[in-house]
């Protein structure tokens, strides 16, 4: 029933990816702009070969069959040339994807490690000066903007104890090293956690005290257990089952903050690559990276149903 259920879940996301496209290619048209400003800027280009650019790059035909066009390219697994680089979107993809992967792929390790506890402490001790200090830091955690973070870390750990450097993903010599990623990683990881920690403790604290209500929690109190024993063995297990929803939906806020966290620390991933194509118009380069979240937020939303199961028996996929 598990593979059927996934089957479903996978003809169910076709339709939903071939909307968002739709939705991102069209509100794409309709901002102000175009691939040709750049070559506008240039005293000496004709207005005959502008419109020969423009013809080239297929702008002169209506949003619609533009649209088609690029989808059936994408249906053959081709997501097009930049308009500016002129090389392949899935290369420039490809070169930047890793460092978007290792930053996210710590910045939710990181967090997991940090609220899960937290929550934990937060509501073993409901209505405490622990659990209202708690709860106070995440609201300001999560009420932060990640830009404003970004520039106070850079401040202090950069500037004033020069402990961190300020920037990129390896130092300026150019020599690529674990050691000088892991010091370059570090504030940009604690960046695009901060806003997550202070929503999954949150979520982890309401989660366990739902759960310590429950009977079974009751009954394994009543045998003697000890507090952090029951804790741990029987209410952890399903306190984590919500917690999974919200790390699930959290991939599209994850994304959003990196776009914001490698601008700010230079760092050279896909989020900085998406502002360029922004800037310039780069219309095959916003819809090649706008393809890949959309894949990447369904899957992950999937999986995330599939964990439910995992985590719970009693769910069923019916």
């Amino acid at each position: 029933m598990k593979w059927k259920y996934i089957a479903k879940r996978l003809l169910i996301a076709i339709p939903t990816f071939l909307g968002i496209t739709v939705l991102a290619y069209f509100i794409l048209n309709l901002a102000p702009g175009s691939p040709l400003d750049a070559l506008l800027a240039d005293p000496k280009i004709s207005p005959a070969e502008l419109e020969r650019k423009r013809i080239a790059l297929g702008l002169d035909k209506p949003v619609v069959i533009q649209y088609f066009s690029w989808l059936n390219m994408l249906l053959h697994g081709d997501l097009g040339f930049s308009y500016s680089t002129q090389r392949p979107v899935a290369a420039m993809i490809g070169e930047r994807l890793p460092a978007t992967a290792c930053l996210a792929g710590a910045s939710i390790l990181l967090s997991l490690i940090v609220a899960i506890p937290l929550g934990i402490y937060a509501a073993s001790k409901p209505n405490s000066k622990r659990d209202y200090v708690s709860g106070g830091i995440s609201l300001l955690m999560m009420a932060t903007p990640n830009f404003f973070v970004g520039l106070v870390f850079i401040y202090l750990f950069a500037i004033v104890f020069k402990i961190l450097p300020s920037g990129g993903m390896y130092d300026s010599a150019g020599v690529k090293s674990g050691v000088a990623l892991m010091r370059h990683m570090i504030m940009p990881c604690l960046v695009l956690s901060f806003q997550q920690i202070g929503g999954w403790v949150r979520h982890m604290r309401s989660s366990m005290l739902e759960v310590m209500q429950e009977d079974y929690i009751r009954t394994a109190r009543s045998k003697g257990l000890k507090k952090w024993g029951v804790i741990y063995k029987h209410g952890l297990k399903n306190a984590l089952i919500p917690v999974i929803t919200v790390v699930g939906m959290s991939i599209p806020s994850l994304v959003g903050g990196a776009v914001i966290t490698e601008q700010v620390f230079g760092w050279p991933g896909v989020g900085s690559l998406m502002v360029t194509a922004i800037n310039g118009r780069d219309y095959p380069v916003i819809m090649g990276i706008t393809v890949m979240i959309a894949a990447a937020v369904l899957i992950a939303n999937i999986l995330t149903d599939v964990a439910y199961g995992l985590l719970d028996p009693r769910i069923s996929y019916k």
